[in-house]
């Protein structure tokens, strides 16, 4: 699977509507056939930072993502709240989604 892993610092006048401005973008990436997970979460450091991290079945599914439509449009969107270029992990991995931690299990379950 293709697995990608992006920070965003968002401008602080938008940090608050981030994610609203982003859920059409989100919305159709999590439709597509070849999208596994596509999910975002704030830094509790840095109020103004996203992460989003997302996987693809292979690389032809990587590659109808970044060939779409909602890509460009929600790229446009993106470019207006952001403060700073996006810095990204994306990479090839065996697998096909999340996998249980082995090390960690709850207690009294």
């Amino acid at each position: 699977m293709i697995f990608i892993a992006v920070k965003f610092t968002v401008r602080p006048e938008h940090s608050d509507s981030w994610l609203e401005r982003t859920a059409a973008f989100t919305a159709a990436t999590r439709a597509e056939p070849g999208n596994i997970f596509f999910e975002w979460s704030r830094s509790v450091e840095d109020p103004n930072q996203f992460v989003l991290l997302e996987a693809f079945a292979d690389g032809d599914a990587g590659a109808a993502h970044v060939n779409s439509d909602h890509f460009k449009a929600g790229l446009e969107t993106m470019g207006e709240l952001i403060a700073s270029v996006p810095q990204i992990v994306n990479t090839e991995i065996e697998g096909s989604g999340w996998s249980e931690m082995a090390e960690l299990k709850p207690k009294n379950a």
